[in-house]
């Protein structure tokens, strides 16, 4: 399937709307009693990797970063449940979550340990991914994740300042217009305008968000997530985003002082809206490393 450039989208440079028209296969897989849908980029490969969005957020999000990164290696992008075009629990859980990202990687073919990008509560999904398929992991990347605190978009639906119960808006352009990210910050608008025009959904009456408020009722426990893991981690972070340097040195110091630290520069929290090229600069880099290097501390446990 490729991904048409609406007319809107025509000002924005050639790299973006090259990476819009890349081929993408879209595809679904039932995990545990729901539809999880997913997008992928490159050709089939054993060795790949999975993107994971944020709270609120879904596949679409990746859909100018997965080409990139997708020239030697199979790329793929999901919508958790709850989320995107996947399909609502009663409950959600981060346990319920990494079993969805490692049935996506299976469904698109990944046969070597895949490789998790997680973004912020994304991030929280790759950490209990690592947590529970230890050395059946190639490695994780987690990208400004507050693993300290709840996550911008937890906060705010609990404070009740956004992510409550969907409004209907009367037109297309009307929900559109209304988009923004959590915490606001300054983006590409080229971007910021496909992420809007994919985060909705025509309802009875309107147009409407696609995700599940529920999605924000899961219970907590981050820092549980940070011990020594069975597999790579690297910790990337935005300069200008939400995590603090303690909770950095803190991150650091429980995944056993072995996760690459990386900063992106001018980067807000939401990287792939502001600062995608330097994103896919650091992660491009971190995946040559990894294919041409060998782990060190726990995940050499058991090798001769």
């Amino acid at each position: 399937m490729t991904v048409s450039v609406t007319p809107e989208l025509e000002d924005a440079p050639a790299w973006f709307r090259a990476a819009l028209a890349a081929p993408a296969d879209v595809g679904t897989v039932k995990v545990d009693g729901a539809e999880i849908s997913y997008r992928t980029w490159g050709d089939e490969n054993p060795g790949g990797l999975v993107l994971v969005h944020g709270g609120a957020a879904h596949a679409r999000w990746w859909d100018h970063i997965g080409p990139l990164l997708a020239r030697d290696r199979r790329v793929a992008a999901l919508d958790l449940s709850g989320h995107g075009d996947s399909g609502r629990r009663d409950r959600y859980s981060l346990d319920g979550w990494a079993n969805e990202v490692m049935a996506v990687a299976s469904a698109v073919g990944i046969t070597d340990p895949p490789i998790i990008a997680g973004h912020s509560m994304g991030g929280f999904v790759a950490l209990r991914a690592a947590g529970l398929f230890g050395a059946a992991l190639e490695g994780i990347a987690v990208i400004d994740s507050p693993v300290r605190d709840i996550t911008p978009e937890q906060q705010a639906a609990r404070e009740e300042r956004a992510f409550g119960p969907l409004r209907v808006y009367p037109t297309r352009e009307a929900a559109i217009a209304r988009f923004h990210p959590m915490p606001d910050q300054p983006t590409l608008p080229y971007i910021l305008e496909h992420v809007a025009s994919t985060s909705i959904r025509a309802v009875e009456g309107g147009w409407s968000w696609k995700f599940d408020p529920a999605v924000f009722a899961r219970s907590q426990g981050a820092l549980t997530l940070l011990r020594q893991l069975d597999c790579r981690v690297a910790l990337f972070f935005a300069e200008h985003g939400i995590v603090p340097p303690d909770t950095t040195e803190l991150m650091y110091d429980k995944l056993g002082q072995r996760a690459p630290v990386i900063e992106i520069p001018a980067a807000g929290h939401h990287v792939m809206l502001d600062q995608p090229i330097a994103l896919v600069t650091g992660l491009r880099t971190l995946l040559s490393d990894w294919e041409h290097s060998l782990p060190t501390g726990p995940a050499l446990a058991g090798s001769g």
